[in-house]
């Protein structure tokens, strides 16, 4: 670990354009989780069908940068290396299951919330409401961060941008939930922003993480990438869209979904 963080700090140091660009897209995603933290500061609330559509487009956006800017890189990224079509197929499809396993075993192992579904987890009695709801959020954070880490250690730095774009515009109603969620259980006002701002931190760190790991390692590349993309579409079917359902605004929040995809897809392939 403190190896890894000297390799980050002397990346930063020396200019590195992958570990900058990591550092910068988990920055943006951790203020934008702080954005949406600013309507708890000011006592204003968006209605819950803008809320379930915003969310409903961040999963879009996120699915169509999955696929578009980790999957089919990591693709090309494992013909680059010597695979077979057969081959690069076998190595994403595998670090896509990985990315999803990983993401199913630290959803079984670590006791939080679900905003959905309730308590989860051995011995969550134990810890106390308000960190249910903190851990939640990190544990949705920590692969988007990773993700957006690996994209910027690979080729495609427009694709890392979109990718960083989209999951910034899940982050800001995230952000919201949970300073919403504090404060419903009793905690004042600053408290509850300064949690969910806290919450977001976890982003430009397990970027710059998930960056390193690539650059150490340039054949990581593929499986990084695929396992990435797992750990995205894990959140994204398990948690983002449930979430964006569960007030009856499943129409809208479809919509959005939709949408938020077809917008990414235009951006990704124009822009890529």
């Amino acid at each position: 670990m403190f190896i890894l963080a000297y390799q980050a700090f002397d990346g930063v140091a020396r200019g590195d354009a992958r570990i900058q660009g990591a550092l910068a897209g988990g920055m943006i995603a951790a203020l934008a989780t702080a954005l949406g933290t600013v309507p708890v500061l000011l006592s204003q609330q968006f209605s819950q069908r803008s809320y379930d559509i915003m969310l409903g487009f961040g999963a879009g956006v996120m699915l169509a940068a999955s696929s578009f800017s980790l999957v089919i890189p990591g693709l090309a990224a494992a013909k680059a290396q010597g695979a077979s079509a057969w081959g690069a197929g076998g190595i994403v499809g595998g670090g896509i299951l990985l990315g999803a396993l990983l993401l199913l075993a630290i959803d079984r192992a670590v006791p939080h919330e679900h905003f959905v579904k309730g308590v989860e987890g051995p011995q969550a009695r134990t810890l106390r409401r308000v960190w249910l709801f903190v851990l939640a959020i990190v544990l949705h954070n920590l692969p988007e961060g990773l993700a957006i880490g690996v994209a910027f250690a690979g080729t495609d730095p427009v694709g890392a941008a979109a990718l960083t774009t989209g999951i910034s515009i899940q982050d800001v109603p995230e952000g919201m939930v949970v300073a919403l969620a504090l404060r419903g259980v009793g905690y004042g006002r600053l408290s509850s922003v300064a949690l969910g701002i806290v919450s977001g931190l976890v982003e430009p760190l397990a970027a710059v993480f998930g960056a390193l790991l690539i650059t150490v390692s340039a054949g990581m590349l593929p499986w990084g990438l695929a396992m990435a993309a797992g750990a995205m579409l894990y959140v994204i079917s398990h948690e983002v869209i449930p979430e964006s359902h569960r007030q009856g605004h499943e129409a809208s929040a479809t919509g959005g979904l939709v949408l938020g995809f077809v917008v990414m897809m235009v951006l990704d392939t124009a822009l890529g």
